[in-house]
């Protein structure tokens, strides 16, 4: 056995500052005779030893790594195998997997305990005054039962007149789900029902009940204890952005001489903005800090893409504009970056504080509990639809993908098992069995949960489109009740023990239908059981332990099924 990840009870200073030194420890079997650390300073490999102490049947080695810079990467030596972020190799390793302290200010402490509920505003619930507003010319209204149209021309002119009020009158069901903070799709005025094309960053869309609306409902969050996050786009605005029709702010777009403009993906509605701008750099400011008077901070749309067109490659200096922005009037904001692939190479940088995982957890998950019958024409945008991949795929992509990126970044990134961007879960899996195994997961890997509303009861959607049908409040006996009484006790679990929120993670078993592991902290242990299909028993060392999910004695070898048991730790003392 051989361990380590950057969890408190293997790194215990969480937020080190420049200058000081952080003691690490790696966990090994008896049978290790020598560990060298090497860390890199100023770009350059340094190596100190590593001091054993026996605990149990585990070598726990003791390090001290200097943090003069504000990312240190380091690994370990250990009998003269290098062992780093994806696990220990009897060959040279690129630097790019190494572990990571990071020194730039940290993310607020509330972050790792919160549980997200995505919310697309025009699809959760009306108030009484969507009656009274006059729908913009663009808009096409609709019955709240009336079929969404997933493709072609009428799919974003649907309005069916969810609102801000709406979402204040339903915080019940939010809270009675153990969520604590809502993430809402952008509210800014815009000519489309998704909002991504908004028209000006200076108001809330009177649509959705104008600037009031989002106090009212941030106020009623905050009197609850919860929290409120809101969607920004930094690559593009609309096309009927008052900033795209100033002459004076030209300069904040991609404007050819031949009239014609860089856009999203093409998208002539789209307008790219150029980072280069000054005045841009400056304009932006303002919304990013003003609303934050009622937000607890923002998902940054399409990051990835931000600042980078031909030639021009400022993603990594807007990132951290963008977070001085946020942590000079608020420095407990959130701040999480789309990402649609790999993000490890745009974190770490004193700018997002996490990405959302699709990398490392969404596309992972979606290949090993995939309903038979599944036939989407894609994979996320990948052709070829979903693949079927065992469980121990799952782990090496898992392991792949966070090495890419320090423990800091992974555990503050959000996990989603789908998105107002993609298919439903329950398209996906098929049934409520293999829900349970993905909404168990969603509570207890590392990162910040996030749930897309309708997940929780059931419903379908075969793309992002069609996953936007609104939350049918009249049909609560067409609601799938197990489901959502899962969810509530997994990610009542989640709240109730510490170490599926700062728990290291260590991987016990892997094999193509099963995949458990442990959360770790100083004072408790758990090991969770994941099993899509009925297959071999699986020897877990379950001596001592009570299950605290899922009611099995020992691990079960039927599926689907998910399992949680809990070992109290001995203390660890480290005076």
């Amino acid at each position: 056995m051989i361990h380590h990840d950057g969890s408190e009870l293997h790194v215990p200073d969480q937020s080190p500052a420049p200058g000081s030194d952080v003691e690490v420890f790696l966990r090994t079997s008896p049978g290790v005779q020598q560990v060298h650390v090497r860390s890199v300073l100023d770009g350059e490999p340094r190596f100190s030893d590593a001091v054993a102490e026996r605990r149990g049947d585990e070598l726990w080695w003791r390090a001290t790594i200097p943090v003069h810079n504000p990312v240190t990467p380091y690994r370990f030596l250990v009998d003269g195998n290098w062992f780093t972020a994806t696990g220990l190799a009897g060959h040279e390793v690129a630097d790019t997997t190494d572990f990571r302290l990071v020194a730039h200010p940290a993310p607020p402490a509330w972050i790792r305990d919160a549980v997200i509920y995505q919310i697309f505003p025009d699809r959760f619930a009306r108030s009484a005054a969507y009656a009274e507003r006059a729908l913009p010319p663009w808009a096409v209204p609709c019955g709240w039962d009336a079929p969404v149209v997933g493709r072609g021309e009428l799919t974003s002119r649907q309005i069916y007149g969810g609102d801000l009020d709406g979402i204040a009158g339903r915080l019940d069901h939010i809270q009675s789900l153990g969520a604590d903070t809502v993430y809402l799709t952008p509210f800014f005025p815009a000519g489309s029902n998704h909002r991504y094309d908004a028209s000006t960053f200076d108001t809330v869309d009177p649509l959705l009940g104008g600037d009031a609306a989002l106090a009212r409902l941030a106020d009623a969050l905050h009197a609850r204890g919860m929290r409120l996050v809101g969607d920004i786009t930094t690559n593009h605005t609309g096309d009927a952005h008052e900033w795209f029709h100033d002459p004076a702010a030209r300069d904040r777009y991609y404007h050819a001489d031949d009239g014609t403009y860089a856009a999203w993906y093409g998208v002539p509605s789209l307008p790219k903005l150029n980072w280069n701008s000054t005045g841009l750099r400056k304009a932006f400011v303002d919304p990013l800090q003003r609303w934050l008077e009622h937000l607890d901070g923002w998902r940054v749309d399409v990051a990835n893409m931000t600042g980078r067109h031909g030639t021009d490659d400022l993603t990594h200096e807007v990132s951290r504009l963008v977070a001085r922005a946020v942590r000079d009037v608020r420095p407990d904001a959130m701040l999480v970056a789309e990402h649609a692939h790999g993000a490890g190479g745009d974190l770490d940088l004193g700018g997002w504080q996490g990405t959302m995982n699709y990398a490392g957890f969404t596309r992972p998950l979606w290949t090993w509990l995939r309903g038979p019958d599944l036939a989407l024409p894609d994979f996320l945008g990948v052709p070829g639809g979903v693949p079927t991949r065992g469980g121990d795929a799952v782990v090496t992509a898992m392991r792949a993908v966070s090495a890419s990126m320090s423990w800091r970044s992974w555990t503050h990134s959000w996990t989603a098992l789908s998105t107002h961007d993609t298919p439903r879960v329950r398209t996906v899996v098929g049934d409520a069995g293999r829900v349970e195994v993905a909404a168990g997961l969603l509570a207890t890997l590392p990162g910040v949960p996030m749930l897309f509303a309708g997940d929780e009861i059931g419903l379908t959607g075969a793309w992002g489109e069609e996953s936007r049908q609104p939350m049918p409040w009249h049909d609560e006996a067409g609601w799938d009740h197990t489901t959502l009484a899962r969810y509530r006790a997994l990610l009542g679990l989640r709240r109730a023990h510490p170490a599926l929120r700062h728990g290291g993670m260590r991987v016990e078993h892997a094999d193509a239908d099963t995949i458990a592991f442990w959360r770790e902290t100083a004072s408790e242990r758990l090991l969770v059981f994941a099993r899509r299909a009925s297959g071999p028993p699986v020897d877990l060392p379950l001596a001592g332990a009570v299950n605290v999910y899922g009611g099995a004695a020992e691990a079960p070898a039927d599926g689907p099924t998910f399992q949680v048991w809990q070992f109290m730790a001995t203390p660890i003392d480290r005076t």
